[in-house]
């Protein structure tokens, strides 16, 4: 069986913040920008790797959510508890300098954990935790 990883999701609440984060601070390519508004949908990726993605979305507008869940969806996001993504570079200290230096909301220095791992921690602006190890 031959499986990849081509698309992960993370909710947006404000598409140009969001473009602007994924592609000038994490350096990503807009890939499809489709929709308008707040109703857009935003792939965006690394250049180096077109077969995988992340789709930014716009929360909580399934058909099929209650008001009920569209609200806790909102809760959570605002709290910064909703999305997350883990990514790698071999290079974490230029990588958090770089997104340091493009005003990225940091949550966490580069830090050696306690579970094996070298690893800093940023927020985008819809609040999605991005976590982002070292690679050795």
């Amino acid at each position: 069986m031959d499986i990849t990883i081509h698309t992960s999701v993370l909710p947006h609440d404000d598409p140009d913040a969001s473009v602007a984060f994924y592609r000038d601070t994490l350096g990503f390519e807009v890939r499809k920008d489709v929709g308008s508004g707040a109703m857009r949908w935003i792939t965006v990726g690394p250049p180096d790797q077109p077969g995988t993605s992340i789709l930014l979305a716009p929360p909580a507008v399934d058909p099929g959510i209650t008001e009920e869940e569209r609200r806790t969806v909102l809760e959570m996001m605002a709290k910064g508890t909703y999305g997350w993504i883990l990514l790698a570079t071999k290079d974490l200290d230029a990588t958090f300098e770089r997104l340091q230096a493009g005003d990225a909301e940091v949550v966490q220095e580069p830090t050696e954990q306690p579970y094996g791992t070298r690893d800093c921690a940023f927020r985008d602006p819809a609040g999605n935790l991005i976590r982002i190890q070292e690679l050795r």
